[in-house]
């Protein structure tokens, strides 16, 4: 129902909400609603005038006396107030969708500022047909957003007592309400920030609204494919063939411009001439054709589409342009779009086979996503090798829609899914995909395999943090941070998910290893300490049954070596006993080949005993033999098979890495005090006034460090020699002299001068150095850290941490994270790597405040979040003394932010 509201604060929703902004205008976005239909809400402009009018006039008398607590005349002066918005002072956004090929208007929501800056009175409307889908809760948001970019902190609501829809929608929305009756109506007034309670009702709405969206992908009753012909070695041709082998639960038609039958189905010339409704939609026709196809397969109902065809952004400007006109199409109709230029879709709950590979992959337990179909076909065939069975397969291809983040959403409840394989070359909206990651991991395990390097290790780095960044820095902070595995080979990727498919659980990093050959133990033990884990002393309970079926000369220790006599049966005796040791967490068994059993015998004596003991317990299998894995171990549910010791040890290293993160505590953003934003935006606000690109003058960056409340060495800027040394002698010797040019790298350039005891000492350094000069008191003792955050053009604010002083970038073992950081975060970069070790106090020195320490990383993830505009911060050194930490030197360099059209913010 429609109601009034005055002014609100939110932070910019790209980062948690699945909005699309439109590739060419920033006033356009689509939102998604709960029963997974878009809407596309815009500025009204002058022509759009009649239009409203007539959704005015649409609305029943009841919602018509809701939005204006009466009847007013519907004119020309109605309209008026929500046309051309300027946002500073008013704004209004439209939501529409595409009926019949003509747009039509189904919600309107505008505001207007008031006497109080922060507050806006708002008001919107619903079209009767759209109520109770989301649609009032999307323009709440967005209209929001936008007035919060212009000072807007509050609403105020004036709403009718019994419109109890409003009253539910702003409740439902997760702000702090408050009620006030005043003259027959209740004022309704709430803030809108960002609260833990908001973040977690949006992502519910999110949640709901996009597997909604999704499901014709997933639960297709019909498909056409487009283009699909009779000739065989055809994309379109062998498509719609692999639909049929897969022998897909539904209805499939061939499409192609002369009605062919095709693998012995009817034929059609076009969507229209099929009787039955269509879900699904893969279009397989020469770029120049998709968007026709497209819009005809759109008016006449379909919602999912799947785009084969290549040809669009990955090919240059006119793809790109191409790509714009496919998504806005998509995007008006309300419908989703998997591609385009991607190798398609598998389900196995369907049996869909919507893709052109040469071979179908048998259904399992993993849901795998790949941005490249090259590589999506490398691991399929890998899997069909390895046993692995996937529930769905999706190519994304260039996602100019459908994304990795979305699929996340799918899979996350979808009950046959139990893994998820991810294959990522880029990120759209990398804080999304953590924030949701985070929650789809504590459920199912996430493995991931990126390549490419981000454009921020491209660039020139000139401050030690950004050294240090180094281009894939940002993407393992967030896979860490989200609890996702990452794999970095491929090999890697399917090894790990060999293990993640027996769903076998690890409880710690002590392993036991069986095998009838001590070299291959070894070498295996070697590994698995590479890979962080731990070969315990066996139980003595443990020790005695084994010495109880096993020959004297044998090895009864971790590894045990049964030695190469070892039959098939003494695997079955031995491994009951390796799993039931409380001390082991998982066992890897090794065997070659010897005269006294097979690869196949051993196999299925691992797998039957494994079976049987029931232990929950990974068991991975290494049976060295020239016919690759044997059948007992490819159907095996409960054992993992690999072909080398290596691999079996870094798969198990991967897995115990993840059950640490799930075992330790989620965190929690603190609350700071001391930070005055709005004096730092000033300070950048000046430095940036004529420049775009700038590093700050030592005033300039302790007046941008001391509002967010971080620690630097008192300091005097001094002009004339004279002044250097009345500085020295007023805060004491000895002294230190640094050069006060912005951004100079002081030790590289001879730029400061240490220790220095007396005023001739000072006097000479500065003359040496060069006026202006910085003079400090000499600071001694502590550990020398580094510190400092960077904005990385994808990933937004990265904080790093680690050892400091001239060697940071020689030592290197800086430990990155993404921002915002709770509690748990920072305590990983403060007590994590040599940082940590010098933190707690490195071979006999007192330890260092680590609370100090959490604060100033605290609040260097709050500046970097807060002011995109610091590209660069370096605190290097901090001196983390045993009372307190403090910076002796800092540079700040500060840009103007590239603004970033991201083509997937879903």
């Amino acid at each position: 129902m429609p109601a009034s509201a005055r002014g609100v604060t939110l932070p910019p929703v790209t980062s948690a909400t699945p909005y699309r902004e439109n590739a060419r205008s920033m006033d356009v976005v689509d939102v998604i609603l709960r029963d997974g239909s878009t809407l596309r809400l815009r500025p009204p402009v002058r022509a759009d005038a009649d239009a409203i009018l007539d959704f005015f006039h649409a609305l029943s008398e009841q919602s018509l006396y809701m939005r204006f607590h009466g009847f007013p005349s519907l004119g020309p002066q109605v309209v008026e107030q929500v046309l051309e918005s300027d946002w500073a002072e008013r704004g209004a956004l439209l939501g529409s969708l595409v009926e019949n090929g003509t747009e039509r208007v189904v919600a309107l929501a505008n505001y207007a500022r008031l006497r109080d800056p922060s507050a806006a009175e708002a008001a919107f409307a619903v079209a009767d047909a759209y109520q109770r889908r989301g649609v009032g809760t999307r323009l709440v948001e967005q209209l929001a957003e936008r007035a919060a970019r212009h000072g807007i902190e509050r609403f105020v609501a004036e709403v009718l007592p019994d419109n109890r829809r409003m009253l539910g929608v702003f409740s439902a929305l997760g702000f702090e309400v408050t009620r006030e009756l005043a003259g027959g109506e209740l004022e309704i007034t709430f803030p809108i920030a960002r609260t833990e309670r908001f973040e977690e009702r949006l992502a519910e709405r999110d949640h709901v609204a996009v597997t909604a969206s999704l499901r014709p992908f997933f639960e297709a009753r019909s498909v056409a494919v487009i283009g699909a012909s009779r000739r065989r070695g055809t994309i379109g041709g062998e498509l719609f063939r692999n639909v049929i082998e897969g022998d897909f639960s539904g209805a499939a038609y061939p499409v192609n411009r002369g009605g062919e039958s095709v693998a012995g189905v009817r034929g059609y010339r076009s969507i229209a001439e099929i009787p039955d409704p269509v879900d699904l939609a893969v279009i397989c026709v020469p770029a120049a054709g998709v968007v026709e196809a497209a819009e005809d397969a759109l008016r006449h109902g379909v919602r999912a589409l799947v785009v084969i065809s290549a040809g669009f952004a990955e090919t240059g400007s006119e793809g790109i342009d191409r790509q714009d006109r496919l998504l806005a199409l998509v995007r008006a109709h309300g419908a989703r779009l998997i591609g385009p230029n991607c190798l398609g879709i598998s389900v196995a709950g369907t049996s869909l086979n919507a893709t052109f590979a040469s071979r179908t992959t048998p259904p399992g337990n993993i849901g795998f996503s790949s941005q490249s179909g090259a590589l999506g076909l490398a691991l399929l065939e890998a899997a069909v090798t390895r046993g692995l069975g996937l529930s769905a397969f999706v190519s994304i291809g260039n996602k100019a829609d459908v994304s990795t983040n979305d699929l996340l959403e799918w899979w996350e409840d979808e009950e046959a899914t139990e893994a998820i394989l991810l294959y990522v070359e880029s990120f759209g909206n990398p804080r999304r995909f953590g924030s949701i990651a985070r929650r789809v991991a504590r459920r199912k395990p996430i493995l991931a395999l990126k390549s490419g390097t981000s454009s921020s290790g491209q660039r020139a780095a000139s401050s030690h943090t950004a050294a240090l960044a180094g281009s894939d820095a940002a993407a393992d902070a967030l896979f860490h941070q989200a609890g996702v595995i990452r794999a970095v080979t491929l090999e890697e990727l399917v090894d790990v998910a060999a293990l993640l498919s027996t769903g076998s659980r690890l409880a710690g990093r002590s392993v036991g290893i069986l095998t009838n050959a001590g070299g291959l133990g070894i070498l295996c033990a070697d590994a698995c300490e590479a890979a962080g884990l731990e070969l315990p002393a066996l139980g003595v309970d443990t020790v005695s049954a084994l010495r109880s079926v096993l020959p004297a000369e044998a090895s009864v220790g971790n590894p045990v070596d049964m030695l190469g006599g070892a039959t098939a049966a003494h695997y079955a005796q031995v491994l009951p006993h390796l799993l039931a040791d409380p001390h082991v967490s998982a066992v890897v068994v090794l065997f070659v080949p010897a005269v006294s059993a097979t690869a196949d015998e051993v196999a299925a004596a691992v797998s039957a005993a494994t079976r049987e003991a029931g232990a929950d317990k990974p068991v991975l299998a290494v049976i060295m033999t020239s016919e690759g894995t044997p059948a007992a171990l490819r159907d095996a549910e409960h054992v993992a098979s690999f072909n080398y010791p290596e691999s079996a040890a870094r798969a198990l290293g991967r897995l115990a890495d993840r059950a640490e993160w799930l075992r330790r505590p989620q965190g929690a953003t603190p609350a700071l005090d001391r930070i005055d934003r709005v004096a730092a935006e000033a300070v950048v606000a000046r430095a940036l006034e004529h420049e775009d690109d700038v590093w700050l003058d030592p005033a300039a960056t302790r007046e941008l460090l001391a509002a967010y409340g971080l620690p630097l060495v008192p300091e005097h800027v001094a002009t004339t020699i004279d002044e250097a040394v009345a500085a020295a002698r007023e805060m004491g010797f000895p002294a230190v002299v640094k050069t006060a040019a912005p951004g100079a790298h002081k030790t590289e350039t001879g730029g400061i001068a240490l220790d220095l005891a007396d005023d001739q000492a000072v006097a000479a350094a500065a003359t040496r150095i060069g006026l202006p000069v910085i003079v400090q008191p000499m600071l001694k003792g502590g550990a020398e850290l580094l510190a400092g955050v960077v904005q990385d053009p994808v990933f937004g604010p990265l904080v790093a941490f680690g050892p400091g002083g001239v060697f940071a970038e020689l030592i290197g073992e800086a430990v990155f994270r993404i921002a915002p950081l709770t509690d748990v975060d920072a305590a990983e970069l403060v007590d994590g790597g040599k940082a940590g070790r010098l933190v707690a106090g490195f071979r006999g020195a007192p330890a260092a405040d680590r609370a100090s320490l959490l604060d100033l990383v605290h609040r260097l993830a709050r500046l970097g979040e807060e002011l995109p505009a610091v590209a660069e911060l370096d605190l290097n050194p901090v001196l983390a003394l045993p009372d307190r930490s403090i910076a002796v030197d800092a540079r700040v360099r500060v840009r103007v932010p590239e603004t970033v059209v991201r083509a997937k913010s879903w």
